[in-house]
């Protein structure tokens, strides 16, 4: 069961990256989905708390290597709203990826609301 699941994961990463690069865009979260993965491009996310902190260099640095060889093993999670994508967290992981000049990252992509969103800038 557990090789299937990969091997469907897989396919749909696949898909997700086939549709972006056809349409230019990532495809939307349904409006009645829970969680789902997709590959959404960098420039797409919005960091509204990116300045708050700063990154640990020696963390990214061991990110880098770690996409580099293996690939990103956790999604980051992100909030999608009326078609907009904003990440809270995977910092690291999303620095990493900008450091190494990826264009997209995988995403856990949850569909909120505008009041959800004013939850997390608060």
């Amino acid at each position: 069961m557990g090789r299937f699941v990969d091997q469907f994961s897989g396919e749909m990463i696949l898909m997700c990256r086939v549709i972006c690069a056809i349409l230019g865009s990532p495809p939307s979260v349904p409006q009645n989905a829970g969680t789902v993965i997709i590959e959404l491009p960098l420039d797409k996310i919005r960091r509204p708390l990116m300045r708050t902190r700063s990154n640990d260099p020696q963390k990214v640095k061991e990110l880098m290597s770690s996409i580099s060889e293996i690939g990103l093993q956790v999604p980051i999670d992100v909030l999608e709203v009326e078609g907009e994508y904003y990440g809270f967290s995977g910092c690291h992981r999303y620095e990493a990826h900008q450091q190494l000049g990826l264009p997209t990252i995988r995403c856990k992509v949850r569909r909120g609301t505008k009041e959800t969103l004013r939850h997390h800038l608060r």
